[in-house]
């Protein structure tokens, strides 16, 4: 099997584990329960897509505004010859929550979460401080949430 290939139960994972992976003190025995497989089988299949690459993270989202914290969208634009070193460092920040490299005048966005404005703006300071590439900052001034799950059955 290819490493994008999945069988039945594999995409039947996915579609679980993507909205409703269950919060119980077993969950991968409830997964194999509602798949038909055993508890050891399904969390075979959950490491071996991690393994490949086909599942990123396993983690809970939080609406962190709701939780009292900022976020904002950041742009750079990185030298070539200092962009290892700013990815480096944008991706050591725990409230990194995307980095993505695109092919544009500004060639690095990501978006940072802190516990507080002045947080998240400490942080950006520091990152030029420690890189010497200003970030420009664009916190969001309304919300467009939209749901994505990736239907992988069918």
């Amino acid at each position: 099997m290819s490493q994008t290939e999945l069988d039945l139960i594999d995409k039947k994972l996915l579609d679980i584990i993507q909205t409703a992976f269950p919060l119980v003190s077993r969950p991968y025995a409830a997964l194999g329960e509602q798949l038909g497989i055993s508890e050891e089988e399904a969390l075979a299949r959950v490491k071996a897509m991690k393994e490949r690459k086909i599942i990123r993270r396993l983690g809970a989202n939080f609406q962190s505004a709701k939780l009292g914290f900022r976020s904002t969208l950041c742009g750079a634009k990185v030298p070539e010859d200092k962009l290892d070193l700013f990815i480096a460092d944008v991706n050591a920040i725990p409230g990194v929550t995307h980095n993505y490299l695109r092919d544009h005048e500004f060639n690095v966005w990501f978006t940072l979460i802190g516990p507080s404005w002045d947080d998240v703006c400490a942080t950006l300071e520091g990152i030029t401080a420690r890189t010497g590439v200003p970030i420009m900052n664009l916190p969001a001034t309304k919300l467009f949430k939209i749901r994505v799950d990736f239907q992988m059955e069918g």
